[in-house]
């Protein structure tokens, strides 16, 4: 470890050469005609400025310019330092307001009111995506709309945790210790849109029980949540996402979770075999296989979960080593981040080298989870040997400066990983 320390100082010493940004590079040189449009495009602010300025000159007669400023003078003249203290007084006040409702409204769902209207509604009214003096379908266009996309996500405030840590066995008990609520707003939007995704369908109406658990899923309230969940239960005792309900908010251990899981499990494993033989009779049929096909991995890899969490983690593993070998299409659910989590738990660095030989993308990290493993790997190769006095004398080799890269990488994509 004091290994480690030393390197990662010496990292932070010596730093990591970016790249050069992807808007700075030279292109080709523009033609007449592309000049002439930037120039008539920068030149375009001023020819209004003038023209307003010569309107305003030629309209100063029927207006009486002259006499609205004099009167303006006359009344700003008049005022005594009474209005100014009360002008001061009421703007601070309004401030403070505002300042309050912001505070609260953060500390609420997490993001700022005033942000989020000025994105959502004044940007796009004052223009807020910029054009380009490129062809829509040239290379160049295509590749400066991939690198404000990847922009764009890089500065999402809140991203995807694959994580997930169950609502009523581990959310629940930081409540009852802290008295405070670990989720906002915005998280469980983002978790409810989720649901919505993988456990709903348009053939639901087919199944009063998914009836009753489609209306489960917007609940904002837990409790109503439970309580659709046993009424779905009532209607049919194999519905599967009502247990996967119940095992994530209303169990309060990890083992009790486990049971609902299994439970799920046997339901979702009888609901799906009946999809797959009905898949291919219409497109509704081949829907409702998809929505179940979901359900299936989501039990089995949340149960794969609970038996790292009691201790089980080969078997944590095996599990999902056969999820992502018998749907290798279904990796919205991050499966691999968890395999990764588990594997560094077992100390099997070289399984996680072959896992992130596969999932880790150089050009556009995934996740936190990612980029943080990939810089432990290549930490781990070069911090026994590290010395600082050697490093400071020959510089650092490659190895070294692949791991300060790793490094810096990692912390750019997610700096608050403790």
């Amino acid at each position: 470890m004091a290994d480690g320390e030393c390197f990662a100082e010496a990292a932070r010493a010596v730093g990591c050469p970016h790249a050069p940004a992807p808007g700075l590079g030279l292109g080709p040189p523009l033609g007449w005609k592309e000049r002439l449009k930037a120039g008539l495009a920068n030149s375009g602010s001023t020819l209004w400025f003038l023209a307003g300025l010569g309107l305003l000159y030629a309209l100063r007669v029927p207006l009486r310019l002259c006499d609205n400023v004099t009167a303006v003078t006359g009344f700003l003249s008049s005022l005594t330092p009474k209005f100014y203290v009360a002008l001061t007084g009421t703007s601070s006040l309004i401030s403070g307001l505002i300042f309050i409702f912001e505070w609260w409204y953060f500390h609420k769902h997490g993001t700022s009111f005033i942000e989020q209207v000025s994105i959502s509604h004044l940007r796009p009214l004052m223009g807020g995506t910029e054009s380009s003096i490129s062809d829509p379908g040239s290379p160049t266009s295509n590749r400066e709309s991939e690198t404000l996309r990847h922009h764009h996500l890089s500065e999402c405030k809140v991203w995807r945790n694959p994580l997930n840590l169950f609502r009523g066995a581990e959310y629940r008990r930081y409540t009852w210790v802290t008295g405070k609520e670990p989720l906002t707003y915005y998280d469980m939007n983002l978790s409810a849109q989720d649901h919505q995704t993988f456990f709903t369908c348009e053939t639901d109406f087919l199944r009063p029980s998914d009836t009753v658990m489609q209306k489960a899923w917007r609940e904002r309230n837990p409790p109503a949540r439970i309580k659709a969940a046993y009424q779905a239960l009532e209607l049919n005792n194999d519905c599967a996402t009502a247990y996967v309900l119940l095992a994530e908010e209303e169990a309060t251990t990890i083992v009790d979770a486990e049971k609902l899981f299994k439970q799920a499990l046997r339901a979702g494993e009888i609901i799906y075999r009946r999809s797959q033989q009905c898949q291919h009779q219409s497109p509704q049929h081949e829907a409702q296989l998809r929505r179940d096909t979901n359900v299936l991995v989501y039990i089995k890899r949340r149960l794969a979960m609970c038996a790292r969490k009691l201790g089980r983690i080969r078997e944590a593993v095996k599990i999902m080593r056969d999820l992502m070998k018998e749907f290798p299409p279904l990796t919205m659910l991050n499966i691999h981040e968890n395999l990764l989590e588990s594997l560094l738990e077992l100390q099997a660095y070289a399984d996680v080298q072959a896992v992130l030989a596969k999932y880790d993308d150089i050009s556009l990290p995934k996740s936190a989870a990612i980029c943080y493993t990939a810089a432990l790997l290549k930490t781990r190769t070069v911090s026994d040997k590290f010395s600082p006095e050697t490093a400071s004398r020959r510089g650092l080799s490659t190895a070294e400066i692949n791991a300060v890269e790793a490094i810096h990488r990692a912390v750019e994509f997610n700096p608050h990983v403790p």
